[in-house]
């Protein structure tokens, strides 16, 4: 797939974006799989559900991702901040619990502009921040027919560049890609 197929991903470096549905876990999981280097994933630890690195081996090497359980969204956000800063990291990561403030959100970009690192906020739905390079919808689309994977479809909701649009995407794993998918009846 190429970029003008689906314009602004992969997600611009150097920037914070936010994605939220059901399938934004899957949306990270893309992005990691198209770049090189650790990824951080940040969800707090009062959080029941987990990550099972094992789940991402379809997308990436399991072994490139840190999982970190701070306590709460404060030193959640220290530790996106310090790991988007350093550099050394090529994606953070970071599950959102309640709204982030301008404050928060342009701390985060200028971390992430200063380490040349992408962050991802995984956000539920409404909970945006105005400091945000892209705003993402996930969502699966069901497909009987469909046996190897599930389909979605990925919505560019906000976009400080200026386009916006809708795309079906499923993930190829044989060929480690995402590929563009014809909407039923087409």
């Amino acid at each position: 797939m190429s970029r003008a197929d689906l314009p602004c991903f992969p997600l611009r470096p150097g920037r914070v974006h936010e994605v939220c549905g059901p399938s934004s876990a899957v949306f990270a999981a893309c992005v990691g799989a198209g770049l090189q280097g650790p990824l951080l994933w940040l969800r707090e630890a009062w959080l029941t559900e987990t990550l099972n690195p094992l789940g991402l081996l379809p997308f990436l090497d399991p072994a490139r991702v840190l999982l970190a359980r701070p306590p709460n969204q404060i030193d959640s956000l220290a530790l996106a901040e310090e790991a988007l800063k350093d550099g050394t990291i090529a994606l953070v990561v970071l599950e959102i619990t309640r709204p982030l403030d301008l404050r928060e959100g342009r701390r985060l970009q200028l971390a992430a502009g200063a380490g040349a690192t992408t962050g991802l906020c995984l956000i539920p739905e409404g909970m945006g921040s105005n400091a945000a390079e892209t705003r993402w919808r996930a969502t699966p689309i069901f497909d009987a027919a469909d046996t190897d994977s599930t389909p979605m479809r990925w919505e560019i909701i906000k976009n400080k560049m200026g386009t916006l649009g809708a795309w079906n995407v499923c993930w190829n794993a044989q060929a480690h890609r995402l590929d563009l998918v014809s909407p039923a009846g087409d």
